[in-house]
């Protein structure tokens, strides 16, 4: 059993936010400590020549060790993938000296995410003074010539605030200012997959009538980001078309792949990183069954969810579970995981 590549996420800390869009979930933060990372490296490398650990899958650079847990990750692992353009705008506002860092590794641009104006941006981040800390960390940004990047989420509640992000772009002179040392401004808008907690907005979920009211600059700037001709090539396809063609499918899938990435919570139990990290998805607990028989699972299917995934035509699930007469956008690898987890859920 050796993998092509192999990635590994810890949940050593969580998350300072309870996001109502994380496709993530919004679990417990955990208390792990760099000897537990040490434990999950081990158990691991044995499987791949090619192997990379992570300290965090749902908020990067949260703990006050964010410096030494990154040059720790990149002994543990065989290579080290550049910081990514996630950051952590909860930690930019109270250590000065992070966005240094995170500059000093090469992050020129880095995404915040809005989802309209301060009240409905505090209440989807979960966090009351979230809105604040995004506008103070969009100035600390440009003051160390990051470009911020604005990420905005939709659904039928967010869609008429967009306006007050658009204005607040251009309040705020983003791309001048941006250009001004030589970064591109970009914005886009898009649903998320509608999993984990954003799965509970699926009634609200945004349709092909509803495109035309996203603000010309953020559907502009989205067909850039994206590289699509249009908006619905982003958003999807509507359900109802979704469910004509998987109605006619007998096929199955088969989720196993060369180079898998897996998620351990603070509980050491693990994931594919295929969906939304369920019950259903869990592969086991690596402190009771070992990375071998966690790894066997995963290449035989044996978790629920891919067991059901490989037995279970998307005929099936969509009949069970889909709306023939929906509306609403979604791509269709999102949309199968979505009849897919719901027939999980029914069943477990």
């Amino acid at each position: 059993m050796n993998f092509k590549t192999l990635s590994v996420c810890l949940d050593m800390y969580g998350c300072p936010n309870r996001c109502a869009h994380c496709w993530l979930g919004n679990t417990p933060n955990g208390n792990l400590t760099k000897d537990d990372l040490r434990f999950v490296a081990e158990q691991f490398r044995p499987y791949t020549n090619d192997f990379e650990i992570f300290d965090w899958y749902r908020e990067p650079d949260y703990h006050d060790d964010y410096k030494e847990l990154w040059d720790l990750t990149a002994n543990l692992s065989d290579h080290k993938t550049p910081h990514f353009e996630l950051i952590s705008f909860w930690r930019a506002v109270r250590d000065e000296t992070y966005l240094d860092w995170v500059k000093s590794l090469g992050v020129r641009q880095a995404q915040l995410t809005f989802f309209g104006g301060e009240a409905i941006t505090d209440r989807y981040v979960g966090r009351k003074g979230a809105y604040r800390e995004l506008l103070k960390a969009i100035e600390l940004l440009l003051e160390k010539e990051i470009a911020p990047r604005i990420q905005v989420f939709v659904n039928k509640e967010t869609l008429p605030e967009l306006p007050l992000v658009e204005a607040l772009i251009h309040e705020l002179r983003l791309p001048k200012r941006c250009g001004e040392f030589g970064e591109t401004f970009t914005a886009f808008v898009h649903a998320g997959s509608c999993d984990g907690v954003n799965e509970k907005h699926y009634g609200i979920w945004i349709t092909e009538e509803e495109l035309v009211k996203i603000p010309p600059f953020l559907a502009q700037s989205t067909l850039q980001h994206f590289g699509k001709p249009n908006l619905q090539t982003v958003f999807g396809e509507a359900e109802s078309v979704l469910y004509a063609r998987m109605a006619q499918d007998e096929s199955t899938h088969n989720y196993i792949e060369d180079a898998p990435v897996f998620y351990v919570d603070r509980k050491f139990d693990v994931y594919p990183n295929i969906t939304a990290p369920d019950t259903f998805w869990c592969l086991g607990n690596l402190k009771a069954d070992g990375a071998e028989a966690i790894l066997r699972r995963y290449l035989d299917n044996a978790s629920p969810a891919q067991y059901t995934a490989l037995t279970v035509p998307a005929r099936e699930l969509v009949q069970a579970y889909g709306d023939p007469n929906s509306g609403r956008l979604f791509e269709c690898g999102d949309y199968r995981n979505l009849l897919l987890n719901r027939w999980c859920r029914e069943r477990q």
